[in-house]
This record gives C-alpha cells, sequence and structure tokens, in this order.
C-alpha cells in the first residue's frame, strides 16, 4: 500500500536545484488546512483553544502559520518560551507545561503572562517561593495511575509514567491554591501518545470532566478550563486509518453535555495541546541515494541520517517511504534504507519492499513534520539539514538553513588553542 506525497516529482526536481538534500519540506496548503479543521470542530466551546506543542517543531515561519488561526503555544522549556515570544505568542496564548522545571523557566513564564501548568505537588510550594506570590490563574496536572483502557484496549499505562499528581495531590492542591489567593483553575491530563482512534479524547475528556464534578461537590472549586493536552496521533502506515477530528471533537461535546452542562458547569472551556496531529503528515524528510552495498542483505545508502529524523532509531518507528517518481513500480525489491551514523540502529527502514532504487534518486520519508527536525542532534559531527515550505502556490521559501561547520564549532570559542583554518565550505554543496 501507498501513502501520496504531498509533493510530485516534477516539483521535487526543480526543488532539489536549490536546496541540497537532505532537507525537510513542509506542505503549507495541508497544514493551514487541518488548523481550520481543528477550530472548526471544537468551535461549539466558546472557550476553546489549541495550544501547538511547540516541542513537535519549533520552527517560528510555521508558528506564525498556526497563530492566524488563534493557535496558541504550548511550550516546556526557556528556549521555547523565547521563541513563543519572539514570534508574538504571549500571555495566556501561551501554555507553559514543564516537569522538572528549573526556577528561572518559572520566572520567564510568569513575566510573559503564561498560564502555569504544575506538574508536580511540591512545585506549588517552589513556585511560591520563586515568585514571591502565585498567579491568579494556575493548572494541575493529573495522573490517574493504573492503567488507562478505551472499549478498544489498553492504551498506556499512566502508573509508571513521572508526570502529573496522584488525585488526592489534586484536591489538596487546589484547596491550597484557593488558600493562597489563586482565583481560576485548570486541569491538564495527557496519558496516551499518539493514539489512531477517535474514542481517546471522548474517552479523556469524560474523566477528567467526572473528575471536576467531584471536585466542585467535595470542595466548591470550579474549574474553568479543561486541557486535553495532545496524544491525538496520525497514521504513519498507509493501511492505518487516519483520526477524525470532527468526529473527535462531537466525541467531546458528547461529554461535555452529559457531564458538565447538568451540573451547572456548560462555561468549562477546553483546551488542546495538539503537535503529531497538528504538523507530522505535512512534513517530509527529502534524501537522496548515495550508496548501496550487497552483503547479506541489500542497503541503501542516503545522504540522511538518524541526526536527521531518529524516531525510527531510538523507537523502531515506522516512516512510510516513497521512491519519488517510481511510484507505480513494482516493489519487488527488499532494502534496508540507512544513513552513515556510526550506530546500527541508523536505519529508517528495515526490510522494507520498495521499487528497485538507482543512485540519485529521491528518497520522501513521510510524516517526518512533527518529531522529525525537532529531535535532530550532532552525533558524529553531522549538520542539521534546512527546513524548506512548499507554499500555496507551489514556491518554496527556505524557513531554515542548514547547519555549516561553522556553526558547529561556534561553541568551542572558549577554548583559546582551539583553531580552525578556515578552511571548509560555509554551505551544504550540491553533489
Amino acid at each position: 500500500m501507498n501513502k501520496t506525497p504531498f509533493v510530485t516529482n516534477a516539483q521535487l526536481k526543480e526543488i532539489v536545484k536549490k536546496y541540497p538534500t537532505p532537507f525537510h519540506l513542509y506542505d503549507e496548503k495541508g497544514i493551514r488546512e487541518n488548523a481550520k479543521a481543528v477550530t472548526k470542530a471544537f468551535a461549539w466551546n466558546k472557550g476553546y483553544k489549541e495550544y501547538f506543542a511547540v516541542k513537535a517543531n519549533a520552527n517560528p515561519f510555521l508558528m506564525s502559520i498556526l497563530k492566524e488561526y488563534g493557535i496558541g503555544a504550548d511550550c516546556s522549556s526557556l528556549t521555547e518560551l523565547m521563541l513563543s515570544n519572539a514570534v508574538g505568542i504571549t500571555g495566556e496564548n501561551i501554555m507553559f507545561s514543564s516537569n522538572d522545571t528549573p526556577l528561572e523557566e518559572f520566572v520567564l513564564a510568569n513575566k510573559l503572562g503564561a498560564i502555569i501548568n504544575l506538574d508536580d505537588f511540591t512545585h506549588i510550594a517552589i513556585l511560591e517561593k520563586t515568585l514571591g506570590k502565585l498567579p491568579k490563574t494556575l493548572s494541575l496536572r493529573y495522573n490517574p495511575g493504573g492503567v488507562y483502557k478505551l472499549s478498544n484496549g489498553i492504551m498506556d499505562n499512566p502508573g509508571d509514567s513521572k508526570y502529573g499528581m496522584t488525585k488526592k495531590q489534586l484536591f489538596e492542591g487546589y484547596k491550597i491554591l484557593r488558600e493562597k489567593g489563586v482565583e481560576r483553575f485548570g486541569i491538564h491530563a495527557f496519558l496516551v501518545s499518539n493514539t489512531v482512534t477517535n474514542d481517546y479524547y471522548p474517552e479523556l475528556a469524560r474523566t477528567l470532566f467526572d473528575l471536576i464534578v467531584e471536585l466542585k461537590n467535595e470542595t466548591g472549586i470550579s474549574i474553568s478550563f479543561v486541557n486535553l493536552s495532545g496524544g491525538v496521533g496520525v497514521p504513519y502506515r498507509p493501511e492505518d486509518t487516519a483520526n477524525d477530528i470532527a468526529v473527535i471533537g462531537a466525541g467531546v461535546k458528547k461529554a461535555f453535555e452529559e457531564v458538565l452542562v447538568p451540573n451547572g458547569l456548560g462555561d468549562v472551556a477546553i483546551y488542546t495541546e495538539m503537535g503529531r496531529f497538528m504538523m507530522a503528515p505535512y512534513g517530509c524528510l527529502v534524501t537522496k541515494a548515495i550508496h548501496e552495498k550487497h552483503i547479506y542483505k541489500e542497503y541503501i545508502g542516503v545522504d540522511a541520517c538518524a541526526a536527521n529524523l531518529m524516531r525510527p532509531a531510538i523507537y523502531g518507528a515506522y516512516h512510510h517511504i516513497t521512491v519519488s517518481g517510481k511510484e507505480n513500480e513494482p516493489h519487488d525489491h527488499i532494502y534496508d534504507v540507512v544513513g552513515s551514523l556510526c550506530e546500527n540502529c541508523d536505519k529508517f527502514a528495515v526490510d522494507r519492499a520498495l521499487p528497485r532504487i538507482d543512485m540519485g534518486d529521491l528518497l520522501i520519508i513521510h510524516d517526518s513534520g512533527a518529531h522529525g527536525y525537532a529531535m535532530g542532534y550532532n552525533y558524529n559531527g553531522r549538520l542539521r539539514s534546512a527546513e524548506v515550505l512548499l507554499k500555496e502556490d507551489g514556491s518554496t521559501a527556505l524557513i531554515r538553513r542548514a547547519e555549516t561547520p561553522k556553526d558547529y564549532f561556534a561553541t568551542f570559542d572558549c577554548f583559546d588553542s582551539f583553531k580552525l583554518d578556515g578552511n571548509y565550505p560555509t554551505e551544504k554543496q550540491s553533489v
């Protein structure tokens, strides 16, 4: 089975004349259409807001596109806060959800007016001591423990997760916040990653809705917003059925009307923090076949490596591969598609049925728009690639240049004896 790339072979041949491989390519049209679909799916809730998970793709050009649709930023670090501020996403358009948090990050989040979501009970006292007083709005992160199940099976094991508070800690935390002058309360939970089911958000919503009804009845505290976090996945494999965000939104609405409305909580705002769903299908890694090897298996070596997309190497994650221009040829060759790192796990595909690959062929590695470039690194001194935006009109724009050796060595300026002769390229050269 196949997945259809958002870029044609003819387009790609022109793009690589301008931008040497490897590079990450993004589909502006797809990003915009998806942003519209998400906001429409939850438009029934007057307070709804999507906070894009910056960790998934920290590119200001892409964040700016989402901002046009009223989408904010879910940040988890100092630099993500700085990036969001630079893009013009400030105040309560930022949700700061961190864990094991350095104190200076709390300070900046508060300075920017972000909504702070506390991961641990002990962070209440730490935040108060750090800031002098608690903000008027705060959110607490919930972990129900045990195993989280849906009707279609076991989804994950929150009991083994480092995130969030127990129910007892949560209820006690809200009472402390009220005593300390907090006026507006939120609840947050992230229980399952990359679900390909329309049931997850509605079931999680119902779990949290029941909890806040119990909280109100027991303590008199009313929750102002429920943050469903992320976890809505994408179909990495072509045989998978994609989530339907309209169905998901309708499912959350049903739970809202059945649980919250009858209990006088019909004004609760719904927040989400999707990263993968917002961006993964609208990015791909474009790479070129540069070597072939025939030993105990057949290998195709490409000019990208796990430093460009590490998910297959560290998770064994599946990413579909299209050999551009050979979509309709028989998939009658079995290859391992590999990169150049000195690690045997540096493989984009293992025993993958593909068309015959010739040197110079362009390979499209699908669904790299989230947790692709963002998880890149410099092992083996490999440099991070460029990011290119395929615009709605078919033109392209460079939205991040490729790293150069000069970038890599820049942090060694503290070593006076470390000198380079300057004889290195300033940009990646086409082969």
